[in-house]
């Protein structure tokens, strides 16, 4: 009778540190992606921060063009940083997600670069009604298709993620 007490015994205690392990790598592997996906929604912030220079300047100060040019230069260059930062992170992070993020920053950096050049040529904006700025000053739209293949590719690589965790 021991004996049987004794296996009953240490088959419960097996069974409840595996079920015990089990749940742990499941909080972890969670834990995990959801620091993947705000490290990934941090890398599109970044984006989204370079995206709205070119309104920034187009917007700025017409009473303090020195302290605004140093101000938006200084903004730019911290900008400029993270989305390098974000550049590094992702092709580490993923080959896929770090090409679609690539292919981003270079097309943003075109275009976004080239509506700063031009917000930077015009004059400050003196008045409410010049704050709205209409597409034909700042286009930004030929972003629109890579902004929605990085976020598909975060998806995929998310999912692969939590396929891939099943599967162990």
């Amino acid at each position: 009778m021991l004996p049987a007490v004794v296996s009953g015994v240490f088959l419960a205690a097996m069974l409840t540190a595996a079920i015990n392990i089990w749940l742990a790598r499941r909080k972890s592997r969670e834990e995990e992606i959801s620091r993947l996906r705000t490290a990934f929604a941090e890398a599109f912030a970044a984006h989204s921060a370079y995206k709205e220079m070119p309104y920034a300047i187009r917007r700025r100060r017409f009473d303090a063009a020195a302290e605004e040019r140093v101000r938006l230069s200084e903004t730019l260059r911290e900008i400029q940083g993270n989305l390098s930062y974000h550049l590094a992170w992702t092709k580490i992070e993923s080959e896929v997600v770090g090409a679609a993020y690539a292919e981003l920053v270079q097309e943003l950096r075109k275009t976004a670069g080239a509506a700063m050049r031009a917000a930077w040529e015009v004059s400050p904006i003196e008045s409410d009604t010049a704050m709205n700025i209409p597409p034909a000053q700042i286009d930004l739209s030929t972003l629109q298709t890579l902004e929605t293949a990085y976020i598909a590719a975060v998806r995929e690589h998310l999912r692969a993620l939590r396929r891939s965790w099943w599967s162990r």
